[in-house]
């Protein structure tokens, strides 16, 4: 059930104006679009996401994942446990040894 108007339609404005506190508003105003917004937006977005992610994982794998690798590889190349091992008994690192 529709509410009763308060406002008076002027005669000479037509079936399309409508008065309101002395001023005259046309009724052919478009009216807001209420269905719909949220899927007319999603394809951009879930495109954005996908994107962003994207663009992240590469440089993590590129930025990170293989400049640790490398630096781990270098050190390891040259690495000598023994050598390692007889500095840090030396230098009294190691209770159980001497």
């Amino acid at each position: 059930m529709r509410p009763a108007r308060t406002s008076a339609v002027s005669p000479s404005a037509g079936k399309d104006a409508v008065r309101r506190n002395g001023a005259t508003m046309s009724s052919a105003l478009a009216k807001p679009q209420m269905r719909g917004l949220l899927a007319r937006r999603l394809r951009f977005h879930i495109t954005a996401a996908f994107i962003v992610a994207v663009g992240v994982a590469s440089f993590y794998k590129f930025g990170v994942a293989e400049r640790r690798k490398k630096a781990y590889a270098d050190f390891y190349r040259n690495y000598d446990s023994m050598k390692d091992f007889e500095e840090m008994r030396r230098a009294g690192i190691f209770q159980s040894t001497k």
